[in-house]
């Protein structure tokens, strides 16, 4: 008897999440106001292997709304670091932690003014491991991911600014 009470009562509140006010980001494809922001985003070089992977990955998001007329310019700043942090008593390294921050601005091409400057950043843990073959391949897929989960972070930031 209880559950029926909690699933009427679930029921009876599913009308009013409708006007939560809440929409679908990318609601609308191609057409809708995310997908039309995001089209006119042109991603600067970015240096290193980092910058490599982290451009390819804002392309690939960017790609995939199109190609608008280039309204705007982001430009990406990437701080990449790994810190050791577990430590045997003979001073080795047991963990590490790789940090790959993004500085990135988004300017308006027509003016050369920023209208979006912020920062942000992901986090991944690594063990080291006795081959130093398996620890570096780590570290390379830890940068791989990161650079995909820091893009993600800044498309959904561009996509959900009401200023552009």
């Amino acid at each position: 008897m209880r559950h029926l009470a909690a699933a009427l009562l679930c029921l009876a509140a599913l009308p009013g999440l409708s006007a939560c006010g809440l929409r679908p980001l990318y609601s609308g494809g191609m057409s809708g106001a995310a997908a039309q922001k995001l089209a006119g985003v042109r991603v600067s070089p970015i240096e290193g292997k980092a910058g490599w992977l982290m451009r390819n990955a804002l392309n690939d998001r960017l790609s995939a709304m199109g190609q608008g007329e280039a309204r705007y310019r982001l430009d990406v700043t990437l701080d990449d670091r790994i810190q050791g942090l577990g430590v045997r008593p003979d001073e080795t390294v047991t963990r590490e932690r790789r940090a790959l921050r993004a500085r990135y601005s988004l300017v308006d091409t027509a003016s050369d003014k920023v209208v979006l400057e912020e920062t942000t950043g992901w986090d991944a843990g690594i063990d080291v491991v006795s081959s130093e073959y398996a620890t570096v391949a780590a570290e390379d897929a830890a940068l791989e991911r990161l650079a995909l989960i820091v893009a993600d972070r800044v498309i959904a930031r561009i996509a959900t600014d009401d200023a552009l």
